[in-house]
């Protein structure tokens, strides 16, 4: 008698599948994140790391934006560094700019956030006004403040003849005041930026620990520099390399309010105007090259600051 391989048999007579007849997925579990990752990955490739890279390769050539790009090695680095007076000097503003967003913005935000943190009455209208300016665009408020620079129609020298100023200055035109001029309007939009952040950490801050410093007698200065300045550090790093960032990818107001002439050129206009205006592509890469580099060195201190803060909580 011949027999023949039944599948077995399960409880109410079901057929249980044989090893055979199970099929494996096409797709590893563990590899599903990442095919959702891989989007995001190939455009990231794309719009960032390719281009970062190309641009790495045109500082180390001739190109003029036409011809075939030839390769010179680290001619555009030394040529930079040695030879050329206006990367000294728009190198120089950005240092200038750099200084500048760190202490102001941040010392006026803060003093703003520890007053409308407050009850006090209005505040909210207040905390608008600042806030305003940063929801304009930069090129607007360049076109802004270069009309109250104006050396005949402008609304400060307006002001100053009208309290008795006989040769009020030219702003926008004088050498030694445009990159400070600049820099001010630049300021009056982040000062609103700074004050909200601050604002934040301050609504963050546990009030029980006020409440034990206030009991303990500490008065009001005691309390915001033992107690409210080191719970906000958290907040001042983030202030404080966005603000060096922002200072280093200076552009708009510059290129807005007087072009880069008098005195007023920064990395990122200069590196427009060689590439784009002098058609020496290979010597603005360079340029944006050093401006990357110098900007790499303050993101990598704040992604190691905040990768140290996650690790420890």
């Amino acid at each position: 008698m011949q027999t023949t391989d039944k599948p077995a048999m399960g409880q109410a007579g079901r057929v249980r599948p044989s090893s055979d007849t199970i099929t494996r997925p096409l797709i590893p579990p563990k590899a599903i994140p990442y095919l959702f990752l891989l989007p995001a990955l190939l455009l990231y490739l794309v719009w960032i790391i390719g281009p970062t890279l190309y641009t790495v390769y045109l500082s180390l050539t001739d190109w003029d934006g036409i011809s075939t790009p030839n390769f010179i090695g680290l001619q555009n680095f030394v040529r930079l560094f040695q030879r050329d007076r206006t990367f000294t000097e728009a190198l120089t503003n950005n240092l200038r700019w750099l200084v500048v967003f760190i202490t102001v913005p941040t010392t006026l935000g803060l003093g703003m956030a520890l007053i409308f943190n407050t009850d006090m009455r209005g505040g909210r209208f207040y905390k608008v006004s600042i806030y305003a300016p940063l929801v304009l665009s930069l090129p607007v408020i360049g076109l802004i403040w270069a009309w109250l620079y104006n050396p005949r129609l402008g609304l400060i020298n307006a002001f100053l003849t009208g309290v008795g100023v006989e040769d009020p200055p030219g702003w926008l035109g004088d050498r030694e005041l445009a990159i400070w001029c600049v820099i001010a309007a630049a300021v009056w939009r982040q000062v609103g930026y700074v004050m909200v952040l601050y604002l934040a950490g301050l609504k963050n801050i546990d009030p029980s620990l006020i409440d034990a410093a206030l009991v303990d007698g500490a008065n009001r200065w005691n309390l915001f520099r033992h107690v409210v300045l080191p719970l906000l550090a958290p907040v001042t790093t983030i202030i404080a390399v966005i603000s060096i960032i922002d200072s280093l990818r200076a552009f708009d107001l510059v290129s807005i309010m007087t072009r880069g002439g008098q005195s007023t050129q920064v990395l990122a206009n200069f590196m427009y105007m060689e590439a784009f205006n002098n058609y020496r592509m290979g010597y603005g890469a360079a340029i944006a090259v050093v401006l990357f580099a110098i900007s790499l060195v303050f993101i990598g201190f704040y992604l190691s600051r905040t990768v140290k803060d996650e690790l420890e909580y």
